[in-house]
């Protein structure tokens, strides 16, 4: 057995950070929110959708930002990238500059990043189904495991009410 079939299916990924997320997901975001003042992880492909305000491409380095206001984050799904999404969301939200947040993530809930991410949140939904993203090419694809949208703000009902369709989840705080 090769060390590859070892590991977690999980781990088997292309290693593509590329996931563009569905306009469904998009629309619903701005039915909580409102608006969407930053995408701190994205692109010019993928901010046709999202259309934020302001966003930071993978030369801009998001982490190297200030984040305020209404944020949508699809972080870079990467290993070594998604705790520092995370706790860079975190610190934002804490400090007051993130008034609302809403973040879609794989529903690693064993992992530190996740319980990171959960600390400041105040709903999350689970969906029914991976969601089919698209990537730079215009194929959909699903990765190998199931998400989580996670609100973190203070209308978590508002939010609930609207992102509930796609799945079951709870209001937190």
């Amino acid at each position: 057995m090769n060390e590859i079939s070892k590991a977690p299916h999980v781990r088997q990924n292309s290693g593509n950070n590329e996931w563009y997320t569905p306009e469904k997901y998009i629309k619903a975001a701005r039915a909580v929110m409102g608006r969407i003042d930053l995408d701190p992880a994205s692109c010019d492909a993928a901010n046709e959708i999202v259309q934020a305000a302001n966003y930071y491409t993978v030369e801009d380095d998001g982490l190297l930002h200030q984040w305020k206001g209404n944020i949508w984050l699809n972080p870079p799904y990467a290993a070594k990238l998604m705790p520092l999404f995370c706790s860079k969301l975190k610190s934002h939200a804490d400090n007051g500059d993130v008034k609302e947040a809403i973040v879609l993530v794989n529903n690693a809930t064993e992992t530190a990043w996740f319980n990171t991410l959960i600390d400041v949140a105040s709903a999350v939904i689970f969906p029914m189904r991976r969601i089919k993203f698209y990537t730079p090419s215009g194929k959909s694809g699903s990765p190998l495991q199931g998400q989580a949208v996670v609100y973190c703000g203070d209308n978590p009902h508002r939010f609930f009410e609207v992102f509930r369709d796609f799945g079951w989840g709870a209001v937190l705080k």
